[in-house]
């Protein structure tokens, strides 16, 4: 008998109900705060930056799915990759042989990790972290791992054990004994490992949280202080690797930092098959992996599996192709300059910063009476809602998708698919210079909508 499926028909049927949908059975709260902020778009059809309405019109996306669209949406290569690992009908996930595809996809990652030897498939960022938090524990036989102020590793417990943010940790007690210090702080970290119970440090080379990158020589110093006290260095590059920040790793921009475990995701995926890696040196791994007796002390159902495989391969093979990383570093360059010389034009402006296509924008509070009243009254009711305030209009008049960089942050992060140009660089910072305008005038809708904002704060207190 055979079993027929038309998800196309699915589709056709069902999907209006999109919201409620979700509303009914998922996260009730995402479709009630997407339909608050007019983000409750419905968007037919995605293809490289770019999603379409059913009206046919374009919105610019520069958030990437959180990054995980390196390539944009659809990339023709990473498509047909797909297409061809489901035609060629392998004998996936048997669990008891080894496919040539993860060795080939770890090859080809580690050819772009000099000083790393092996690599652990596994299924997410979160993952990634988690794996490289046992191997950390394992290989020293020490329990501690600290992590940085602000910082953003994952979801899980053992991740959410070094999130440096109170807010996705409240409530999810106990935890693992781990340890925040500040970022750049080295007389901090010198204090903690001298305490001997320290595994590793775990860092995002750029935080992902507000933007902000770690000082100058910080992960070189560090490095040797972790090493001097027989501990590790964890790099976080799930959202900063593969080009994002305009060079293959965001560490790879301090000479002389080698991470003893690196953690990568998100753009690995090509956006298609959630995939996870935990690089790592050799030692590290023939430690975990000690005999024929361990050889299933760390693994995962899924990881390595054919699809996920295949998308790495042909992501890598376009990252080299089609000079990613470096269109990464020119268009990031170029976005960053251009909205850096609003600075003095804007007093709302307060800062622009980041490397590659990891841009921070930073609101401020103004010289001006008049705007210095209504940002008091924003800041009264919940930091952040400037940069919502901001957000919101992006979308809705010059349909362009952005994010605020976290709760209570008046900084909105860009991410956008690593594959933008020129073409859309114009096209954000006009519309950006327009929603600056409008909030610089003091009146208008952009104000008017800072009301619903601040009711809402007050509302969820």
């Amino acid at each position: 008998m055979t079993t027929e499926f038309d998800l196309g028909a699915l589709l056709a049927e069902r999907g209006a109900e999109r919201y409620e949908l979700h509303g009914r059975y998922l996260n009730h709260q995402l479709p009630r705060m997407l339909h608050t902020l007019g983000f409750d778009k419905v968007y037919e059809r995605g293809e490289g930056a770019y999603f379409w309405d059913a009206e046919g019109h374009d919105y610019l996306d520069m958030l990437a799915g959180f990054g995980v669209m390196g390539l944009g949406r659809h990339h023709p290569v990473v498509r047909k990759a797909l297409h061809d690992v489901l035609d060629a009908g392998l004998a996936d996930l048997t669990r008891f042989d080894c496919q040539p595809l993860p060795g080939l996809l770890a090859e080809k990652l580690l050819a772009h990790s000099p000083h790393l030897d092996r690599a652990f498939f596994g299924n997410s960022g979160t993952e990634a972290v988690e794996t490289a938090l046992k191997f950390a524990r394992y290989a020293t036989g020490r329990p501690r791992i600290l992590y940085c102020d602000h910082a953003f590793h994952g979801l899980t417990t053992g991740s959410l054990s070094v999130n440096g943010e109170s807010g996705f940790r409240d409530g999810f007690a106990p935890l693992l004994p781990d340890t925040a210090v500040p970022l750049g702080d080295l007389d901090a970290l010198a204090r903690e490992l001298k305490k001997g119970d320290v595994a590793a440090l775990i860092v995002e080379p750029i935080q992902g949280k507000g933007v902000h990158e770690a000082p100058p020589g910080y992960l070189r110093a560090a490095q040797e202080l972790l090493h001097k006290h027989k501990a590790l260095l964890i790099a976080d590059e799930v959202q900063t690797g593969l080009g994002r920040t305009g060079d293959f790793y965001a560490y790879q921009h301090e000479e002389g930092v080698e991470p003893d475990l690196v953690c990568v995701a998100k753009a690995l995926s090509g956006g298609y098959v959630p995939v996870g890696a935990t690089l790592g040196k050799d030692r590290i791994f023939k430690k975990v992996y000690s005999s024929m007796d361990r050889v299933l002390v760390h693994s995962a159902s899924f990881g390595s599996n054919a699809q996920a495989m295949a998308a790495g391969l042909a992501v890598l093979s376009v990252m080299e192709n089609e000079q990613i990383v470096a269109n990464a570093r020119a268009t990031g360059d170029l976005l960053r300059t251009r909205l850096a010389a609003l600075v003095d034009t804007y007093e709302l402006l307060a800062d622009v910063r980041g490397r590659g296509l990891m841009i921070g924008i930073e609101f401020g509070k103004p010289r001006s009476l008049k705007l210095r009243g209504r940002w008091t009254m924003l800041q009264a009711a919940r930091k952040g809602l400037f940069a919502q305030m901001v957000v919101v209009p992006l979308l809705q008049r010059h349909r362009i998708l952005t994010q605020v960089s976290g709760d209570h942050l008046e900084v909105i992060k860009l991410i956008p698919p690593l594959i933008v140009g020129e073409r859309e660089v114009d096209r954000f910072v006009d519309a950006f210079t327009a929603v600056m305008d409008e909030a610089h005038s003091g009146g208008g809708l952009m104000w008017d909508f800072s009301k619903t904002l601040v009711k809402q704060a007050v509302a969820n207190r």
